[in-house]
């Protein structure tokens, strides 16, 4: 079996420079200390990298020519552009931070190095912030220090081509750090095991792939190391949080990908209305309250069914599957309450998303997964290509069901991970599944297809261990606390208007008596 890994292979190097910043930084704010800087680091890595070839090119092609020529070809901008690198100033260079480092103005360096590089390369502005070392409370030496540490070699683009740094060091920082201080700012980021998991059941090769709750972008990093054929797919996000906006864009520029990222929220501002995707993959916030449902018109082309401002869970699904095009595939990550929630607005929408044949398949997965929250979630996959299309067998009448909660090993005792092997078996199922001529089997415990007819026999409930043949909870469903409460609530008022139109009939009955 292919070995577990943490989320981060480098640990050492990220706690040591978040200790740096412990005492006057807050931990919710690391990230934005810490990413820029790296980012610069890639930045000027590349560029230096760049110039190095052309130095190369100069000496074997122009060696007879005078030395501003040759100078003037080492610094045309095209040699850079053409190879999508950013031109990077003197100033701004890696090299330059590194030999002022101990400068007692070396937050006001840093500063004007992203500055500079903005000013000089027009689609960075807006991405690179400005003034924020300077106006923070961190230290000169801490940042001198910080600067040290991303110095090292294992930082540079030669050794780590191939891993989502930013997204990884961005997810460690707010998962680690931030829950260690109590402080999660009701963010939510998604471990690389479940990335890996949603791509590889999704299989985007190419065409449109959408997040609307992008966070860093990590969706998008993932999906296209997927796909064997380079810049074939297209990312569209949106994000709601200004910083992470741009951490996502820094993100994306740092692989080479071509994304647009949106600022806004999705539900209540949807900045991609009418547009519809080949793949929507996504990792929306677990059971948002009071999320603005109000603000909703009854007309919004989004709704199939009703919705409610004590859970956001179903109107994301709904979200989902309006900008879902024909043919085309949801992956998403749910919390398990979602799968069996009795509030009337989800089991309403959940039995017309069952009943209109789009539900495709749900995953169980182990807990742990998360750094961020110990709230046990799901994969739900939604398909509008379940008739028959591109290539996959006929299954509007079926759904699969997989419980993957005995997967994945612990890389440390607050977090566990699905290996590579645990991550291609489970696809493998769904593909099996889902492809004309494949051979699907069930396997007992694992998975399972389950008619509709069964589905509604179970009251519409999503659960996998309900069909493949493993113990339920039969107390909760794997509903969290806060669902359950809300069922009960609502329950109990029913019960008191039943009783209420008892009372009024005994009343009435009494009154006709005498």
């Amino acid at each position: 079996m292919a070995t577990v890994q943490a989320d981060i292979d480098f640990q050492n190097d990220l706690f040591e420079a978040a200790n740096r910043m412990r005492a006057s930084i807050s931990p919710a704010d690391y990230k934005h200390i810490v990413l820029p800087l790296i980012f610069l680091r890639y930045l000027s890595l590349r560029y230096e990298k760049r110039r190095a070839e052309i130095e190369e090119m100069v000496k074997k092609e122009w060696a007879s020519a005078s030395p501003e020529v040759q100078q003037e070809i080492l610094n045309d901008p095209d040699q850079y552009i053409s190879q999508q690198v950013y031109i990077i100033p003197d100033d701004a260079r890696w090299s330059f931070l590194v030999k002022n480092a101990k400068a007692a103005n070396i937050k006001a360096l840093v500063d004007n190095a992203m500055t500079l590089i903005a000013d000089e390369n027009k689609e960075l502005q807006g991405i690179l912030p400005r003034r924020i070392y300077q106006t923070s409370n961190l230290p000169a030496e801490n940042l001198t220090e910080l600067i040290n540490i991303f110095s090292r070699e294992k930082f540079s683009t030669q050794n780590h081509q191939s891993v989502d740094v930013l997204g990884r060091v961005y997810e460690y920082f707010i998962g680690t750090f931030a829950s260690t201080e109590g402080q999660r700012g009701g963010e939510f980021y998604t471990p690389s095991s479940i990335v890996s998991l949603l791509v590889a059941m999704l299989e985007p090769i190419a065409g449109t792939v959408f997040d609307p709750a992008c966070g860093s972008g990590g969706m998008f990093i993932q999906s296209e190391k997927y796909t064997k054929n380079k810049h074939a797919l297209s990312f569209y996000g949106q994000e709601v949080i200004e910083n992470t906006v741009r951490l996502g864009k820094m993100n994306v520029l740092l692989h080479g990908i071509n994304a647009e990222i949106r600022l806004g929220n999705s539900l209540l501002k949807d900045s991609y209305k009418g547009q519809q995707f080949d793949y929507v993959i996504s990792n929306p916030p677990f059971n948002m309250k009071l999320w603005g449902a109000d603000n909703i018109l009854d007309d919004d082309p989004r709704l199939i069914g009703p919705i409610s401002n004590s859970n956001a869970n179903y109107m994301w699904m709904q979200h989902f599957l309006y900008h879902l095009k024909e043919g085309g595939t949801a992956g998403f990550v749910m919390a398990n309450g979602a799968m069996s929630s009795n509030t009337t607005s989800d089991k309403d929408v959940r039995q017309r998303l069952i009943s209109g044949g789009y539900v495709d398949c749900i995953v169980q997965l182990p807990e742990k997964l998360f750094f961020t929250t110990t709230i046990p979630c799901s994969l739900f996959f939604f398909s509008k290509n379940r008739d028959g299309q591109k290539g996959f067998r006929n299954r509007r009448d079926e759904i699969l069901f997989i419980d993957a909660r005995q997967k994945g090993s612990l890389v440390s005792r607050k977090q566990r991970a699905l290996s590579q092997d645990e991550i291609d078996e489970i696809a493998s199922v769904y593909h099996r599944y889902r492809t004309e001529g494949a051979t699907y089997e069930d396997i007992s415990g694992f998975c399972k297809v389950a008619k509709l007819v069964d589905i509604e026999k179970n009251d519409y409930k999503l659960t996998p261990g309900i069909y493949v043949g493993t113990e339920v909870n039969e107390d909760d469903g794997g509903e969290p606390f806060e669902e359950k409460i809300m069922t009960l609530q609502e329950l109990l008022l029913h019960q008191f208007r039943e009783s209420q139109v008892l009372q009024e009939k005994i009343v009435r009955n009494l009154e006709e008596l005498l």
